[in-house]
């Protein structure tokens, strides 16, 4: 209804309003058009295009240029003012998306965690899955805590039996329909066990875990199981690590932008991929547990190739070195360029193969530890020694200043996730409604989503 009786410049037309209004059009709830002083736009295309000074050649000239706005241009120029304030649109609609996925995907993860997960529900029950560290599946069951079986008894000694078998240090709940009364039954369920034992439970974000548990992606990696215990394995995995598992949706699924079904669908497309790109490149890719879906965003590396090194991987056995790569099909020399400095490898052969040094720089480490009689494995992470090297007494042709700069502050943090510390919003339960709220309270949550207005 806001827009029943809507009018703006069109310069000062937010883009969440141009999107808002082109949506609506196509909905048939409004129409709109775009007004213009006609005669002014006339005028001025006349002082432009109009030279002489003999009056009647005026006269008939500006006529000309009156009938030719009117054929051909009153309605192109609407038009084309519509396709560009699309176009400013979307590019706004798009950047915000980008910035909101930027943050999802560096999002800090809780790391090498036992992690209980479930996917709460009401009539179907809540889906119980057990991960370990690295988020390998362990365990399923199903208990009805909540309404309309709500067996409170049964449902408690299945979390204890969990617990006491797995001793995870976490709880996650899909913040989906039932979750506040799930994590109301899961806090009161381990109130009994010992503080030391008691694993933290958090309500996290689930979007798009159906979208993944319906994916050729989770039939592949779970074909016997069905798709709301897929659900709760991927609730339990992007907390562990969000950017492992997030990489494995599609991004328009996550739930994070505004309009994203109204802006250009191919850029939209290209730029979230872009962005995931980026961000995977930033964190690093562990060689050995990476997913093809995630190897396939490292530079240089594609589907297909991705798919080659978790094959070559199975088998193989765990690469012990980066050089290993070179024996995967179709991984060749212009791709091992590309990539090695971007993927990780701990407790190899080469402890540099742990780090963002590319082997193509192998060397200079190696002078750098010469230079200081001790080897590599003592110069990595050894602050003292490594202040003690100058960035100048190791530029050549190949390699410059600023190379030989990234190169001692990687070797100070080698192998270090950028990504934040992990921390979590703790939920009041005495908090559930709006009702609740009383002046001055200061309440902790999670920001989801960040709209542009």
């Amino acid at each position: 209804e806001m827009y029943y009786d809507y009018r703006s410049h069109i310069k000062d037309i937010p883009s969440h309003n141009m999107l808002a209004l082109r949506r609506a059009e196509k909905e048939e709830v409004v129409s709109f058009e775009i007004e213009a002083d006609h005669d002014s736009l006339v005028g001025n295309i006349a002082a432009k295009s109009i030279t002489t000074a003999n009056k009647q050649l005026k006269e008939l000239l500006t006529a000309a240029v009156k009938d030719g706005y009117e054929r051909l241009m009153k309605l192109s120029l609407s038009a084309e003012v519509r396709i560009e304030k699309k176009r400013e649109a979307d590019l706004e609609a798009i950047s915000t998306f980008e910035r909101n996925l930027k943050e999802l995907l560096l999002s800090p993860p809780a790391g090498l965690e036992r992690t209980l997960a479930v996917d709460p529900g009401f009539r179907t029950g809540c889906k119980v899955v057990a991960l370990d560290e690295t988020g390998k599946f362990l365990e399923k069951y199903t208990i009805f805590p909540t309404e309309p079986q709500k067996d409170i008894v049964k449902s408690t000694e299945i979390i204890h039996k969990f617990i006491k078998a797995y001793d995870p240090k976490f709880i996650v709940v899909g913040n989906g329909t039932a979750s506040r009364e799930t994590e109301s039954f899961l806090k009161t369920a381990v109130s009994s066990i010992p503080a030391a034992k008691r694993p933290h439970i958090l309500l996290v974000s689930e979007s798009g875990a159906s979208i993944y548990s319906a994916s050729e992606v989770a039939s592949r990696e779970f074909p016997d199981l069905d798709l709301t215990l897929r659900s709760a394995i991927s609730i339990g995995r992007r907390f562990q690590d969000p950017l492992s598992e997030l990489v494995k949706i599609d991004a328009k699924s996550i739930g994070v932008g505004q309009y994203q079904h109204d802006v250009d669908q191919t850029l939209l497309k290209k730029k979230l991929e872009d962005v995931t790109e980026s961000c995977v490149n930033y964190v690093g890719v562990e060689l050995n547990s990476a997913s093809a879906e995630l190897l396939a965003f490292v530079a240089g590396l594609n589907k297909a190739i991705a798919e080659n090194i978790v094959k070559y991987r199975n088998q193989n056995g765990a690469l012990k070195s980066r050089k290993d790569l070179l024996n995967v099909t179709r991984l060749g020399a212009k791709a091992f360029e590309q990539c090695a400095g971007f993927l990780r490898i701990r407790n190899g052969e080469n402890p540099l193969d742990n780090s963002a040094v590319h082997p193509e720089s192998y060397y200079i480490v190696q002078k750098m530890a010469d230079t200081l009689s001790v080897p590599i494995e003592k110069l990595i992470s050894d602050n003292t020694l490594v202040s003690r090297l100058k960035a100048d007494d190791f530029t050549d042709e190949k390699t410059g200043r600023e190379t030989v700069l990234d190169i001692l502050e990687e070797l100070k943090k080698p192998g270090r996730d950028p990504r934040a510390t992990f921390s979590y919003a703790e939920f009041r339960e005495d908090v559930t409604e709006i009702s609740h709220l009383k002046e001055g309270m200061i309440l902790e949550g999670s920001v989801t989503n960040v709209a542009n207005f």
